[in-house]
């Protein structure tokens, strides 16, 4: 409230009811913003943000979710690995609803989003402007750490329950998997999305860092590597303060008595 006030946003105090209608969710917190209208991106736009960066485009690609909260838990983990941005179908796709905004953790608000018309036409065009295709796949020759993921590429997330539709396997450059070792044979999708985007920003840039950094756990790793910091001037005239002083009567020369004592306890030489 009090940045709202600082930047002099119009605050009005609603009951829980009136809110959780305005909201579209009861999922609110308590708070609120009426905002423009959401503008969406082409893939023209994701393309050129690439350029901008002068980064290998770096897209992510949903074909079909159902799961609102899997739709944005995936574009938490897109915005976080750097993604240009996300392309998904206008029909058969959880909507970007208030649900998917929240799991988001505000993602949205810094993503391109691309809705298309025909998911298949994106991924050619993509493809036309030297992409490379990727999506998951049990069976295939390559683990995501076996397969070079440092260029131009767009990873495709399928649905939940039906993974990728033919026409966009069809479409696909190169398939992998994700090792498992377990009973479980199959990750949840917004799991195995985040694993691939992140698979992959560790072999563009390993040494990686959140452009934020405070309040990340990065950010406190890096604090802590760094060591502790340099004793100010005061702590050391404390410290100096708290330490004792040699005792004048430790540092006399040790009694006559001291002498005899050592004198009988050290060995007698040797007769000539």
């Amino acid at each position: 409230m009090l940045h709202a006030t600082t930047l002099r946003i119009p605050i009005v105090e609603v009951e829980g009811g009136s809110l959780t209608a305005l909201a579209g969710f009861d999922g609110h917190q308590g708070v609120a913003v009426v905002v423009e209208a959401r503008r969406f991106a082409s893939v023209e736009d994701i393309l050129a943000r690439s350029i901008e960066r002068n980064e290998p485009a770096f897209v992510l690609v949903l074909d079909s979710l159902e799961d609102p909260q899997n739709v944005g838990t995936l574009l938490r983990s897109a915005e976080a690995a750097g993604v240009h941005g996300v392309v998904f179908p206008t029909e058969r796709q959880a909507p970007l609803s208030p649900a998917a905004i929240k799991a988001s953790a505000g993602a949205t608000e810094h993503l391109l989003l691309a809705p298309v018309d025909d998911l298949a036409d994106a991924l050619t065009t993509l493809h036309l402007r030297g992409l490379r295709i990727v999506g998951t796949e049990a069976d295939a020759a390559l683990s995501a750490r076996e397969a070079d993921l440092r260029g131009p590429t767009a990873i495709v997330v399928g649905s939940e329950g039906h993974g990728l539709s033919p026409a966009i396997r069809r479409r696909c450059d190169l398939f992998v998997r994700i090792p498992m070792r377990g009973v479980i044979g199959s990750l949840n999708a917004a799991v195995a999305g985040s694993i691939m985007l992140f698979e992959a920003l560790g072999q563009r840039d390993p040494d990686a860092r959140p452009a934020g950094g405070a309040g990340t756990v990065a950010g406190v790793a890096t604090a802590a590597e760094a060591g502790p910091a340099e004793e100010t001037k005061p702590a050391k005239k404390r410290a100096s303060k708290a330490a004792p002083k040699p005792s004048a009567k430790t540092a006399k020369p040790a009694t006559k008595a001291a002498r005899k004592a050592a004198s009988k306890l050290a060995p007698e030489p040797p007769p000539p």
